[in-house]
């Protein structure tokens, strides 16, 4: 069947000029009208979970960024996952997905949830099983694909489109770097944006706000003996407890934070920050230069949260 018959034309993408290339995965799976809609569909249909209770939004909630607000992510059953809930945004533009790293296209994140025992406990086989009668599906599975018919691929494929397409640009950030008039930084948030370039975007750099590096930096350590951060990916010690720098866009947005929500609100990251972090080999060498720590007097501190709230975009956490 030609697909260009049935009007499912590619989407058009917002992409602003400064963000950095798209992953390759996704111009060979750019979104589309009706697969975009078909993964949104799946990304809020609780039949994914073993018992009909969770479903992706379950945990990634757009009012909260596509974040969930919980230290580590509660699945199926209330049990409690390893890690954060990373938030949903921007992710054409990532070459490393999760806190890892160990996934580099997002056709191959969507089975990880649906079959791990602390968040769906299913099976691709069981949700195809569950949803292929589905009449709403079997229409959006026609224009999007060529028939009714659910494959895994298919699946993986719809919402990835999905995921591809959530892009998050339009902050009070963007509109002062456009010289929109009449918005521009408060007095404080411009102090905040001049001390966060001195003492975070080393890091948090680009129109994302990650280099998307993976650093160890020395935050409290996750006990759980599954827990080696990049490590478990590369079988490095000089992985050991790196995580990949997160993107700071919607960050007010996204508490707790760490890779198991070790701090509860901004603040108290920063005030770790200033205090000094855990001694390590591998810990980041920006780190190591400054006596393990980056240090900052107390407004400094609210004049870098004032700036990071300018990263909000309310559009994108709007039904």
């Amino acid at each position: 069947m030609d697909l260009e018959k049935l009007d499912n034309p590619l989407l058009s993408l917002s992409i602003p000029a400064e963000f950095p290339a798209m992953n390759s995965a996704v111009y060979a799976n750019f979104p589309t009208k009706y697969g975009v809609q078909l993964g949104e569909k799946l990304f809020h249909d609780k039949r994914l979970s073993g018992n009909n209770t969770i479903s992706c939004a379950s945990c990634h909630q757009q009012a909260h960024a596509f974040t969930d607000q919980q230290a580590q992510a509660i699945g199926i059953e209330n049990r409690v996952g390893l890690r954060n809930t990373p938030p949903i945004q921007n992710m054409a533009f990532l070459q490393f997905y999760n806190w890892d790293g160990n996934i580099l296209q997002l056709e191959n994140q969507a089975l990880v949830p649906i079959i791990t025992h602390e968040e769906m406990n299913s099976s691709i086989v069981e949700v195809m099983e569950k949803l292929k009668d589905d009449d709403s599906y079997k229409q959006l599975l026609t224009y999007s694909f060529g028939d009714g018919n659910f494959s895994p691929d298919r699946i993986y494929k719809s919402l990835a489109q999905y995921a591809y397409s959530l892009i998050s640009a339009n902050s009070k950030y963007d509109s002062v770097m456009r010289m929109e008039h009449p918005v521009e930084f408060s007095t404080q948030e411009a102090r905040g944006f001049a001390i966060f370039k001195l003492k975070c975007a080393s890091c948090h750099r680009g129109a994302l706000f990650t280099d998307q590096s993976f650093r160890t930096i020395g935050f409290p350590i996750n006990s759980h003996s599954s827990e080696a951060g990049r490590a478990r990916v590369t079988g490095k010690a000089s992985d050991q407890y790196s995580f990949r720098v997160p993107s700071l866009r919607n960050v007010a947005y996204t508490a707790p934070y760490g890779s198991f929500g070790q701090f509860a609100n901004l603040m108290d990251l920063l005030n770790y920050l200033d205090a000094g972090v855990l001694e390590s080999e591998n810990l980041d060498p920006y780190l190591k230069n400054n006596n393990n720590r980056i240090p900052m007097s107390a407004l400094e501190k609210e004049d870098i949260i004032a700036f990071l709230k300018t990263l909000s975009d309310p559009n994108f956490i709007k039904k």
